[in-house]
């Protein structure tokens, strides 16, 4: 079997890439060129250009060789999706789009939120990628070549961070470490996931198969925590103290922040869980990495690395919660002294 993945070199890409290639499947990566590639020399088939420039792009791919299957990892705008879908016209069986459950409005009509839940995402982001997954579904209608969509919600793992008020960072293992009070939107108990990538990575594997044909999936974490236990389980895994929390409401941090609270309003602040059953009827799916576990071999590989943020030089968290908490006690003194 061939299989081509554009991009490759992100964490999900290299995970997917590891468990094909033990597969002896011929894999072949699309990219710049700009990131290192983390596997054997030789292992892999490497094709360098710039999925921006539309025209060479479709060029190379259709002057190339056919792939029994493509999986896209980094379409991001509909006229990405429009240049791959003239780039792999009659060049692949199957398309695999990796979307996002940034797709779905929150709050959503029900929970968990299954695969049919209307999509109106409140953020850039997660409009672009309905309008990508249009695009591929009428490709997938016109039969130009078979689509599979598959929306995963936060994945981490070794080679990156996790996400804290401001969304990704490594910069929160600091300040738990260091003890620093911990920033926490709202009261702490709007429910959050996370995936390992070693769990993700699998269902892109085993979505190529014509079970798959035409159909979305979640692959998203099955701990349902409140943000207040997402931190302490963090903390945990990481053997800091445990941590104090500052609890701040949502509208507040975004009126103090506007520019980077986009993602807690557009996404932390709501609820965000969903129903895996298609995932592990027709993908294999497992949720087996529990979160503590999974931060505990992140920060490891961080901790090796050197890769941890000083906390110290990013000094807003401290601000808000020094201000928080004189506005806090200003309003007790004034309530109390009527």
């Amino acid at each position: 079997m061939k299989v081509l993945i554009i991009g490759g070199t992100g964490l999900i890409s290299t995970a997917i890439s590891r468990q094909l290639l033990a597969k002896d499947v011929s894999l072949t990566l699309f990219n710049r060129g700009q990131s290192a590639i983390r596997f054997p020399e030789g292992a892999v088939k490497i094709i360098n250009g710039d999925r921006n420039q539309h025209s060479a792009f479709e060029a190379q791919m259709q002057q190339g060789e056919s792939f029994d299957c493509v999986i896209d990892m980094i379409c991001y705008t509909p006229e990405q999706a429009h240049s791959a879908v003239r780039a792999f016209q009659g060049r692949t069986q199957q398309f695999i789009f990796c979307s996002t459950v940034d797709v779905y409005s929150k709050p959503a009509h029900r929970y968990p939120i299954r695969e049919d839940e209307p999509r109106m995402s409140a953020s850039s982001y997660g409009q672009n990628k309905i309008q990508c997954e249009d695009v591929f579904m009428e490709a997938h209608m016109r039969g130009d070549f078979a689509v599979t969509l598959i929306r995963p919600a936060m994945t981490y793992g070794e080679g990156g961070g996790i996400v804290d008020t401001w969304g990704w960072s490594t910069r929160i293992f600091d300040r738990l470490l260091k003890g620093k009070p911990i920033l926490v939107h709202g009261d702490g108990t709007a429910l959050w996931c996370a995936c390992h990538v070693d769990d993700v990575a699998p269902a892109f594997v085993n979505a190529i198969s014509a079970n798959a044909y035409g159909k979305a999936y979640h692959v998203t974490g099955e701990e349902w925590m409140p943000w207040n236990h997402y931190y302490q389980a963090a903390a945990a895994a990481v053997d800091a103290p445990s941590p104090t929390f500052v609890h701040v409401p949502s509208h507040v941090i975004a009126h103090l922040a506007p520019e980077r609270s986009i993602p807690l309003v557009t996404n932390f602040q709501g609820v965000s869980i969903y129903d895996n059953s298609a995932a592990r009827t027709d993908l294999g799916f497992s949720y087996t990495i529990s979160w503590i576990d999974g931060v505990r071999r992140t920060y490891q590989w961080l901790l090796d690395h050197h890769r941890i943020e000083n906390s110290d030089e990013d000094p807003l968290d401290d601000q808000i919660i020094q201000a928080w908490e004189a506005a806090e006690a200003d309003l007790v003194r004034a309530f109390q002294s009527r």
